[in-house]
């Protein structure tokens, strides 16, 4: 929500007061039952709260979207199923959605690009793709230029080497990789930008699910590094975005 526009429209006579009052009563969460909604958020840190569909019922997720819809709201959901998309696009018809990522989108005024920079998504493996589409996807929802290079791990790190140039252009870079989780530490290496690194749970038995991914990122020697949680793409989007705004 843009309280300035508002502001504005009832300055130059577009809403009246009343009209105002409505759009802002709902400031700063909106409780319909089984959510809180948090309007405010979009006011604080410049993006609308994002709606996690994992476990939530299909009825709520729509519930949710119909609230933020009203508000005019641009409407991200993560770790969406295929099915519940489905039942979104048949109420949604603009809604949008990316498999790999499981991620729909549905866009209510236009994403403008506020960052100041470029995002560059890494991944180790073509594994790694889904976690790194989820995090590609989050940063261009939220207004940033984002590019992926993609299977570029250290069993072949002339991949990655190739890459340097295109690299050193990034802003920030999230590297993504399950098995042992070095690619951070190479990345970290050969920038002078934050890095945030996302461990993933690919990988055989004593990859513990990406725990030792996670544990290799977190004490990674390169410095700038921050890490994330496992599998957590959206979380890596985000905090690349918030890091791409700032002056």
């Amino acid at each position: 929500m843009n309280i300035k526009k508002i502001l504005e429209d009832v300055r130059d006579d577009n809403i009246n007061i009343e009209d105002a009052l409505n759009k802002l009563k709902d400031l700063p969460y909106e409780d319909i039952g089984y959510a809180n909604i948090d309007h405010h958020r979009e006011l604080r840190n410049g993006y609308p709260e994002v709606i996690y569909c994992g476990a939530k019922e299909d009825e709520h997720i729509i519930g949710i979207i119909d609230i933020m819809n009203k508000k005019g709201s641009n409407i991200l959901g993560t770790r969406c199923r295929k099915e519940t998309f489905n039942k979104i696009k048949a109420v949604y018809p603009k809604a949008e959605y990316e498999e790999l990522a499981k991620i729909f989108k549905i866009e209510n005024s236009k994403i403008e690009n506020i960052g100041k920079g470029k995002i560059i998504v890494v991944t180790g493996g073509t594994s790694d793709i889904p976690v790194a589409d989820e995090a590609y996807h989050t940063a261009k929802f939220l207004g940033n230029d984002v590019e992926r290079i993609y299977d570029v791990g250290v069993a072949g790190i002339h991949r990655l080497l190739n890459r340097i140039p295109i690299l050193q252009e990034a802003r920030v870079v999230i590297a993504v990789a399950g098995m042992e989780g070095a690619l951070p530490s190479v990345v970290g290496g050969l920038v002078d930008v934050p890095v945030i690194a996302v461990p993933t749970s690919v990988g055989y038995g004593a990859n513990f699910g990406g725990v030792s991914a996670l544990l290799t990122m977190l004490n990674s020697c390169a410095s700038g590094i921050s890490v994330v949680n496992i599998d957590n793409g959206f979380g890596a989007g985000y905090l690349a975005a918030m890091i791409n705004k700032l002056k």
